[in-house]
């Protein structure tokens, strides 16, 4: 296994493949084995995983940051840096679609595209904090939900899942951006996808997506009509055709 270092920390990351650089951001309560199955679709490029600290196989936190999705782009950074890459296509999911984004703000020369796919967009909904405790609450007496954590994160995913609410309270309460800069001078084009039913994320989401295609410089959507929660799993082969081709585009 492969680690990099972080303020003292360990990441762990992964590299597969040839190609055009291409970067998995996972979401909150996850870790990079979320992208495990839907690999074999992205076999043109150089596959680079890493889970977050506090996530998978990297270093545990005792508590996740506020604004945990610009640490997390400053990870996603640093791994850049260690692997010199000064072309990388990021792909974000839910949480991670920030972290992309973020990333982009911070290091433009670093970043060739964005794919941000199946998060809320510029805000939060306006009930997200009651639809937060209600869904972790749930999740974590689920069977099904229990063992996706137990794979993704580790034996200690009911801690790991509890920092995070943790975390997304304080930053919701903070009242704090999510993104470190203004959509507006994003210099990276961006991608967004989504799937047209998914109760996970705003239900206009068409409208949010449409939005910030009229703010960035390069920017396009695309929704996929299989319902469910993220796009690039459940509608895994059109996803990546799609992110295939508009780094074609741009890349």
């Amino acid at each position: 296994m492969s680690f990099f270092n972080y303020k003292g920390k360990n990441v762990f990351y992964e590299t597969i493949g040839e190609g055009k650089p291409l970067v998995f951001l996972h979401g909150n309560t996850s870790s990079s084995k979320s992208f495990t199955p839907m690999l074999p679709l992205y076999k043109n490029f150089k596959v680079i995983l890493i889970d977050f600290l506090g996530y998978g196989r990297s270093d545990r936190l005792n508590k996740f940051p506020a604004e945990l999705w610009k640490d997390e782009a400053r990870q996603t950074i640093a791994l850049l840096e260690h692997l010199d890459i000064k072309d990388a296509n990021l792909v974000g999911t839910c949480g991670g679609a920030w972290v992309a984004i973020n990333a982009a703000f911070l290091r433009p020369d670093l970043v060739a595209t964005v794919t941000a796919d199946s998060f809320h967009g510029r805000s939060f909904p306006e009930d997200f904090d009651e639809a937060l405790l209600a869904e972790h609450s749930s999740t974590i007496e689920d069977p099904e939900s229990s063992q996706f954590y137990h794979w993704c994160i580790g034996e200690d995913w009911k801690d790991v899942v509890k920092r995070d609410i943790d975390c997304m309270w304080r930053f919701i309460i903070s009242r704090r951006e999510l993104f470190f800069d203004s959509l507006k001078i994003l210099q990276a084009p961006l991608l967004m996808t989504a799937t047209k039913k998914d109760e996970t994320i705003r239900p206009n989401i068409e409208r949010e997506y449409q939005a910030i295609v009229g703010e960035v410089s390069h920017g396009q959507f695309k929704l996929f009509e299989k319902p469910g929660h993220p796009a690039i799993e459940t509608s895994a082969e059109e996803v990546a055709e799609t992110i295939d081709q508009f780094i074609a585009q741009y890349s």
